[in-house]
This record gives structure tokens, sequence and C-alpha cells, in this order.
């Protein structure tokens, strides 16, 4: 295990060329030393090159796994054996593995959280409240983490400031659309291997992620129907060539449905009643509420393992519905997750992130920022750089004429 897990972990590592221009900074300045990062993560090759990285920082990092499904075993074990790391994940850990492992983080008394999904931060608001004055702040990566993140902040019960890491340019036109895009289809076609050419495929919510998986399931073939709660999304998803329609309307044609919206029972029970006989459920969003799989289960007349990570539930009505990796993240509970040049992007949001938040932490108040510009654009920099790129930049005369309201054309 422990060859294949630092196998994966240096083939990500030859691939993230922004975090390796990062490391090298944090190798010789260590910005984080001193500093205790609790992190809950999807715990596979590119978050184990993450981890290293702030850990050659300076910081002491401990890690869980953000999903039940999500862990690869082989780099779980590479990260304990080769790097001397604390790391509580397993692939398939029972709901209850699935908190003590989040606590067992939290036991380091973490001065930075880094979480994806809320979970950590959650906790500590709930159940860990001691902790709150060894915390000064932390990064949040997903839109379900950062919409719990900005209703503790409406509320008044955000206790310590957080990074909304999701909405940083550099990673949510990136990460949530064309890394969301591609290993969603990995995920699908590695549990069904199914053709997607052809096929009637919805997709549920027109967010960046679902702008991703609409464009790769139209590049593949399929026939995209859209479906929305937000008037703008809807319009823009029909200017951009799907149908758009009502989710048990759309289900009644679908072969396939993929949710990605960080809402919960976007597909619910009753829409599956509706659906077509034989339709292919998958999750794309953190948790696996999406897709209401507790009424699915306990109402089915029928159910068995269909294929590895695909289970077969017969309806009353005698219908039958697939459902892909329980309703979990299919991406990485069915594939690998994203391309390791995308989440290099993100980690280096992170990583930087981090590195702010370490030095300006004083500064802070108790609420949701922004990613500075500085660390998009520093981002933006460093990808161009190692994909071998050069842009034009304004003349002196161009920065003059953007300043002058007066000039004329």
């Amino acid at each position: 295990m422990t060859d294949s897990g630092r196998m994966k972990i240096e083939w990500a590592r030859t691939h993230m060329l922004v975090s390796a221009e990062i490391r090298k900074k944090f190798l010789k300045e260590k910005p984080l030393k001193g500093f205790r990062i609790g992190m809950a993560l999807h715990v596979e090759a590119k978050t184990g090159v993450f981890s290293i990285l702030l850990k050659e920082g300076g910081a002491q990092v401990k890690m869980s796994s953000c999903n039940p499904l999500s862990s690869d075993d082989d780099v779980v074990d590479s990260l304990k054996k080769d790097h001397g790391m604390d790391v509580y994940a397993r692939k398939g850990e029972s709901n209850q593995e699935y908190y003590e492992y989040l606590n067992k983080v939290l036991d380091m008394k973490p001065n930075i959280i880094i979480d994806d999904g809320g979970d950590l931060v959650r906790i500590v608001h709930t159940e860990r409240r001691d902790l709150l004055s060894e915390i000064i702040g932390g990064n949040e990566e997903t839109t379900t983490g950062v919409n719990r993140l900005r209703a503790m902040e409406k509320q008044r019960k955000l206790e310590f400031p957080m990074f909304d890491v999701n909405d940083a340019d550099m990673k949510h036109l990136f990460d949530n659309r064309y890394g969301t895009g591609q290993s969603t289809l990995d995920g699908i076609m590695h549990a069904t291997n199914i053709l997607i050419g052809g096929k009637t495929v919805t997709v549920g919510g027109y967010g960046f992620c679902g702008k991703g998986i609409a464009m790769r399931m139209k590049g593949m073939g399929a026939n995209v129907i859209v479906t929305e709660v937000d008037p703008v999304k809807a319009v823009e998803a029909y200017m951009d060539g799907f149908r758009v329609m009502p989710m048990r309307e759309a289900l009644k044609v679908s072969d396939m449905a993929v949710t990605a919206t960080g809402m919960k029972n976007v597909i619910s029970y009753e829409d599956m009643k509706s659906a077509k006989n034989g339709i292919i459920l998958s999750n794309s969003g953190h948790f696996n509420n999406e897709i209401e799989t507790s009424a699915l289960s306990e109402k089915s007349v029928e159910k068995h393992m269909a294929r590895d990570n695909v289970m077969s539930y017969r309806l009353p009505d005698g219908s039958e519905v697939f459902l892909i990796s329980e309703g979990r993240l299919v991406n990485l509970a069915s594939g690998q997750g994203h391309p390791v040049e995308i989440m290099d992007m993100s980690f280096a949001i992170q990583a930087l992130t981090a590195e702010y938040l370490a030095k300006n932490h004083s500064k802070l108040e108790k609420k949701v920022y922004k990613v500075p510009a500085e660390i998009d654009r520093e981002v933006a920099v460093l990808e161009l750089k190692g994909l071998g790129l050069s842009i034009d930049s304004l003349s002196k005369e161009q920065i003059d004429y953007s300043d002058d309201w007066q000039e004329g054309t």
C-alpha cells in the first residue's frame, strides 16, 4: 500500500507546478512555523501533496476525511509512514468513525482550520467550544460549507474569521467548473460503463459545478436538461443551449440525472416515482442528501447491488432506479476526484490564504472574508508560468487613458 500511495503522491506532485513554486518559498521562509493546522478534506493524492506543503511551511498538520467514501487508503498509508503525518481516514468508514476522526483532528487544538463542507467548524461551534480560544481562523473550499458559514455569520454565531476559498476566481472558475465537470463524468463512467452519447441527462443546478457537468455531458453527446430554482441561472442555461424544466418533468424523460447544488432533496422520492424506468441517479454535491436516499431505501420493495458502487432499487410500481455510490460525492466515491492540475490551483489558493491568515489574523473580524485579490493574481501568474504562457501588459499610455475620464474617443 505504501509504495502505491507514494507513487500516487509523487505523480500528483510532478503535475502540481503552482504548488511547486509555493513550496520553494515555504521551505525557505517557514511562514506557518508554530501553527497547528487541522484539516478535513478528501484524503487522496492531491490533498496529500497539499498537506505535505503545509508541513514543509512549518505547520503541525493533522487531517481527517470530509466524506466516508472519498479516502484513498494507499495515500493515507504513505502519508503516515513516509511523512510521519497524523491522518485519520479510511475508505468506507462508518458514520461513528467519521465523527471520531474529526474529533481526533480537533484534539490537537488547531489554530487554523481548513474545512471541506463545514463539519469541523460546526463541531467546534457546537460540541467543542472549549477550542474557540485557540483558533485564529480558517478556510472553507466548498459551496456547501460556505453556505453554512454565511448562515452562521448572518445569525452572528461565527466565532472566528473564515475565508471563502470556494469563490476565489482561481478556484471556482476552474475547480468547480472544469474539475467537477471532468471528474463527475469520470466517476459516473467508472461506476456504470454506460455510453453517454445519445442519453438524456438531467443536471440539477446551474452554478459553476452544474455548468461544468452540463458542458462535459454535452461534449460527450448527451442531450442535457438543466433544472434550477434561480431564474437568472435558468435563463443562462437556456441561452447556453440546454433545455430547462422542473425536476419531476425532467426525470420522466431522462436516462441519467446528477445533482450539484448544495441543497437537500433536490431529487425527492416523489420525483423518483415519476422517473423513467431504469434511470441512473448520482450526486456531485458535498453531502449525500441531495437525493432523498433514505426514503428510496425505506420505500423500495427490493434492492440489490447491480454493480460495484451501483445499487438497484425496485419501486412499488415495478420501476427500477439505480443509485451510484449511495448518493455520495460521485467524482470521489466512484472516481479519482478532480484532475491534478485543477487541484493544484485550488490548493495553492488554500496554502497562500493560510499564510495570509497566519500573518494577519489579529486584524480580522469574526466574519466570512473573500480571498484577497492579490492571492488570486499570484496563483494566476504562477499558473501561466507553469503552462509556459505569456500575456500582454498595459502600456503607460493605456494606463493613463483608462484613468482619464475627460479624454474623448
